[in-house]
């Protein structure tokens, strides 16, 4: 089991570095299958912050600090309601319901690109924060909606990725030390030696990602991201529509 593990966290690695986000999209599948749905989002949850952190200082000069304020603030505070709600509302509702804006969303961007229209301002940057901390919190997609807010603004890729980590940093520490402070602190059970693996693969992914990403152009990084983005909102569709049906 831990080869496919560490297959999923290496992948994920590699899409966190060349893109600027994909961590969570491509690894918690996997990882909830493989670990369970505490231990597989846990560990995801952990991975995810750790390749922010280890990119950071390769992308510090790009990063556009005020529009990360501008996303983070309201992102912590959707992070709280979208807890509160998923502890009201049943969970494959809630996917189902952020898997259909995420996919509504990214297509009227895409739309909107083909026009003359660019979104500026802070006010959807608040929007796009707000949503991307309530889909975390809710259903563990908070990646979509920063997408859709880059597309929308036509946010240069390079400024993007960058920006990206610490506000990935911040917002999936908060997940982390609410899912960890809600069960007593319990790590993921894991297999003696996986630790060690899983560190491995996701500096293997990074290290790839750093290869690769100069190599990239980023038009086909932008796409990269559209792509994932879309392809976490109908995951959290069909799986949402499969619990409720199931």
């Amino acid at each position: 089991m831990l080869l496919p593990v560490a297959v999923s966290v290496l992948v994920g690695a590699l899409a966190q570095r060349i893109t600027g986000m994909g961590f969570a999209l491509i690894a918690a599948p996997a990882l909830v299958i493989l670990l369970g749905p505490f231990d597989g989002v846990v560990l995801v949850n952990l991975c995810a912050v750790l390749s922010s952190l280890l990119i950071l200082p390769r992308v510090w000069r790009h990063i556009d600090w005020q529009r990360f304020g501008w996303l983070v603030v309201p992102a912590l505070v959707g992070t709280a309601v979208g807890a509160l709600v998923a502890a009201r509302l049943p969970g494959p509702v809630l996917q189902l319901g952020v898997g259909v804006l995420v996919v509504v969303a990214l297509t009227v961007s895409l739309a909107v690109t083909r026009t003359d229209h660019v979104a500026t301002g802070p006010f959807p940057a608040i929007v796009a924060g707000a949503a991307s901390g309530f889909m975390n919190a809710s259903a563990g997609v908070g990646g979509p909606a920063l997408s859709v807010y880059a597309v929308a603004t036509r946010w240069p890729q390079a400024g993007f990725a960058a920006t990206a980590q610490p506000y990935f940093v911040v917002i999936g520490a908060a997940s982390l030390v609410g899912k960890l402070g809600a069960t007593g602190w319990a790590l993921p059970e894991l297999e003696p030696g996986a630790w060690p693996l899983v560190i491995g693969a996701l500096l293997v992914g990074l290290g790839l990602g750093e290869l690769l990403h100069r190599r990239i152009p980023h038009h086909v990084a932008r796409l990269a991201v559209i792509v994932i983005a879309y392809a976490g909102g109908v995951a959290a569709m069909i799986d949402g529509a499969l619990q409720l049906w199931g």
